[in-house]
């Protein structure tokens, strides 16, 4: 964890919540797997509500200079991931966000949002 990345994802929680994001919560996987430092985890209102706050995400994230490896879901906008390599952000609508459970499979990592 850099100071950079802590920056970028209090960046991006700003963002979100700004968005009308709901429920978001961010957790440090950084002693849990090597691939990423964060997850965050937001719920959106709507399939189009999800879909706005990504693109909006990936527009400001750009005039930053920051890019991601990927982004998956956009056209279904059920779960949207970006990929952002230390932060992956989750977007999900409330049913697929329930059905996947994610937060319990990393429940072993520590809530830093809201702390």
């Amino acid at each position: 964890m850099t100071t950079t990345t802590d920056t970028l994802l209090n960046q991006i929680i700003d963002k979100l919540q700004g968005f009308k994001a709901v429920d978001v919560k961010a957790i440090s996987v950084s002693d849990l797997c090597d691939f990423a430092d964060y997850f965050v985890f937001v719920t959106g209102t709507s399939n189009t509500h999800i879909q706005a706050m990504a693109e909006q995400l990936l527009l400001d994230l750009k005039q930053h200079g920051v890019r991601p490896l990927s982004v998956e879901g956009m056209q279904q906008a059920e779960w949207c991931l970006i990929d952002l390599g230390d932060i992956i952000v989750h977007l999900f609508n409330a049913e697929k966000r329930e059905y996947y459970g994610l937060e319990k499979l990393w429940q072993d990592g520590q809530v830093v949002f809201p702390n």
